[in-house]
């Protein structure tokens, strides 16, 4: 068995997400996001199972209406994505599957868990949007939402870390 790698250095995985992003706007004209290809792969089960429900729903009918949801561009990306984590994991060394415990597991905290991903759910559906397509799409495009929005993060973040760091054992 190999030896594991450490982690990529940060700032060099930055400047590299910032040359994938503008090859992404140079080649296809697109940005990188994550979450419209969730509504994507939704909207082709949907069709398939229920065509007459898909054309019915304006949510669905809007990602049925380009062509195929399994061939848009942010389900293309997402597949990639995988294929390079998995790519990445096995150049590393990283591929055993494990799973980590909490040191004191509690239900407090797997509530907690699934109602902030519940709420960031929501928040990227509201937002027509991610964080990755909001803060590095449109922050690449000087978009001013998503300078708001980075902003509005951010400060969420610094203001909520002390209640957090008091709540969280």
């Amino acid at each position: 068995m190999r030896p594991r790698l450490s982690y990529a250095e940060p700032h060099l995985t930055g400047v590299c997400l910032g040359l994938v992003l503008l090859a992404c706007f140079a080649l296809t004209g697109q940005g990188l996001g994550a979450s419209g290809a969730f509504a994507s792969v939704a909207s082709g089960v949907v069709g398939t199972v229920s065509p007459q429900a898909a054309a019915h729903s304006a949510y669905f009918r809007s990602y049925l209406q380009d062509g195929s949801p399994w061939t848009a561009w942010i389900v293309v990306e997402i597949i990639g994505v995988l294929i390079g984590a998995a790519a990445s994991a096995a150049l590393t060394g990283r591929t055993r599957l494990t799973f980590v415990r909490a040191a004191r597991p509690s239900a407090g905290k797997l509530f907690a868990g699934v109602a902030g991903g519940t709420l960031m759910g929501i928040g990227a559906a509201l937002a027509r949007g991610c964080t990755s397509g909001l803060a590095l799409s449109g922050g690449a495009v000087l978009s001013v939402g998503a300078w708001i929005f980075m902003a509005a993060l951010f400060l969420a973040g610094f203001l909520a870390a002390p209640l957090m760091r008091r709540l969280w054992p």
